[in-house]
């Protein structure tokens, strides 16, 4: 969320990717540019910070730059179900580290737009990687717990983890589905500690003390990293582990 997310993701990320041993690192970006949309320049940042890969959600589009080099960039996808006309691409097979991982983005529908059905798009984008690796990661950015939890148990068995993104609260249920899947609600959000979802909690007072309309400012001071680290099984696609991690750093 913003330069804070950047920023302790700069300065933290890969003492934790060292510390767990971590073989991939996959975040979604779609709040990286200033809390809106991802530019070039703000995705070279974060890879170089350590991550790998990058998912998107429903502010996908809100920097119209990245509409000139999503196609080009073989570390972003952006959700699954949107028009097939969209730029971008649903899923893609990551190869690092002697591991190949298969990244799926979809977007939920309650409360959000009214995007092709995910269920069967997800379905759609397994059917077009399962040849390649058995270790595919699902990343369903939705709002409504309940289709969260509904995506997890359509897809136990079929992926190695589901986890949901876009709310920027993380959950506690984090668990293994039948049929070895790795499973949470929502990872939450890597920005602001003292914040309103990111942004500054006195813009977001104004706004539901007086419904009156208000310009939304990313919060500063301490930040957080909300993640999972997930253990797979590389040749089995079978997910061992998950572990939640709600880290909070002053020194940002």
């Amino acid at each position: 969320m913003g330069r804070p997310g950047r920023n302790v993701v700069k300065k933290h990320l890969k003492e934790i990717i060292e510390r767990f041993c971590i073989d991939i690192t996959i975040a979604n970006g779609e709040n990286a540019a200033g809390g809106n949309g991802l530019t070039k320049k703000v995705a070279e940042e974060l890879y170089s910070s350590g991550i790998d890969f990058l998912t998107m959600g429903n502010h996908v589009w809100d920097k119209k730059e990245i509409i000139d080099f999503i196609d080009s960039d073989n570390r972003i996808i952006r959700p699954a179900n949107y028009p097939a006309e969209c730029p971008g691409k649903g899923s893609m097979v990551i190869n690092k580290n002697n591991t190949s991982l298969g990244v799926i983005n979809v977007s939920g529908r309650i409360f959000l737009d009214p995007l092709n059905c995910p269920f069967m798009s997800v379905k759609t984008e397994i059917s077009k990687i399962k040849d390649k690796t058995n270790c595919i990661l699902v990343d369903f950015h939705a709002e409504a717990t309940s289709e969260k939890v509904a995506m997890g148990w359509f897809l136990a068995g079929k992926v190695s983890a589901v986890v949901g993104t876009h709310t920027h609260i993380q959950t506690a249920d984090e668990c293994i589905l039948p049929g070895d899947t790795a499973y949470i609600t929502d990872v939450g959000m890597t920005g602001p500690y003292n914040s309103v979802l990111g942004v500054e909690t006195g813009i977001i007072l104004k706004k539901f003390l007086t419904q009156m309309p208000v310009r939304f400012e990313v919060a500063k001071g301490p930040a957080q990293i909300n993640a999972v680290v997930i253990e797979i099984d590389d040749k089995l696609g079978k997910a061992k582990n998950i572990c939640r991690l709600n880290l909070k750093y002053d020194n940002i």
